[in-house]
């Protein structure tokens, strides 16, 4: 029987998945034994490759074609990851953008847009998940941490959303609570991914430690909420940014 024949004990759902801290993410948690559905907006190669590197790891892997911005496409991504796997173990919403821009400067369009994007996308994206977690299960948002501090102009829509985020999972953990499932939020400094390209340097320059976090230590963390050792935190926003924001 190929490994791809049959259904993974345990399931994960990693919307915003196919580069970057979402990428690092599947592969962490397929090879920590999950079946790793996750969704991707255009790269459709992208998203093939980390499908194929998952299964040639002998790992499982499932990409959908899903635009967090649409209600419809975040609900269809839960059903097409639930008809392929099985009931979902752990939830993670990492799916975000950025557009700068001073408050005389941002359209009305941009701020639209990274509200539904990054706030609407991960309240609906728990909501349509929630009737298919197991109990027990975890809930997983990347947040930032400008949440916590900007200390730049131009960042203040995001501030807002990622703000949102943090408190979001409060709620949301009080919600899910009667079922053993944890809701807990990841708030990551500048890390090395296509949001931050060009910007590297100046950014490893502010921080304490000299350098940006590598996906690989965010989806670390992510691996760590998704374990049992971690079934009593919950609600919480745990910062890692290299001292950035101390």
């Amino acid at each position: 029987m190929r490994n791809s024949d049959h259904r993974p004990a345990n399931v994960a759902l990693v919307f915003g998945g196919s580069r970057g801290i979402g990428a690092a993410a599947v592969e962490r948690l397929a090879a920590d034994g999950y079946g790793v559905a996750f969704t991707y907006v255009s790269r459709a190669d992208k998203a093939n490759l980390l499908v194929a590197a998952v299964e040639a790891a002998g790992g499982q892997a499932l990409a959908i074609q899903a635009d967090s911005a649409h209600p419809e496409a975040i609900r269809q991504a839960v059903s097409q990851a639930v008809d392929r796997f099985g009931t979902l173990s752990v939830l993670v919403v990492n799916a975000g953008l950025l557009r700068m821009g001073t408050i005389d400067e941002v359209s009305l369009q941009d701020l639209d847009l990274m509200l539904n994007v990054n706030v609407r996308a991960v309240y609906l994206a728990i909501q349509a998940a929630s009737p298919h977690l197991q109990d027990g299960a975890r809930v997983i948002t990347i947040g930032s941490n400008v949440a916590v501090r900007t200390g730049m102009p131009g960042a203040s829509v995001y501030q807002l959303t990622k703000t949102a985020v943090a408190g979001l999972v409060k709620g949301v953990a009080l919600d899910l609570a009667p079922r053993g499932i944890t809701v807990n939020n990841i708030q990551p400094g500048p890390t090395n991914t296509d949001m931050n390209a060009g910007a590297i340097d100046m950014l490893a320059e502010r921080s304490p430690l000299k350098r940006v976090a590598q996906p690989q230590e965010i989806a670390g963390l992510i691996s760590y909420l998704a374990r049992d050792e971690a079934r009593y935190v919950t609600g919480s926003s745990i910062t890692i940014d290299g001292g950035l924001t101390l």
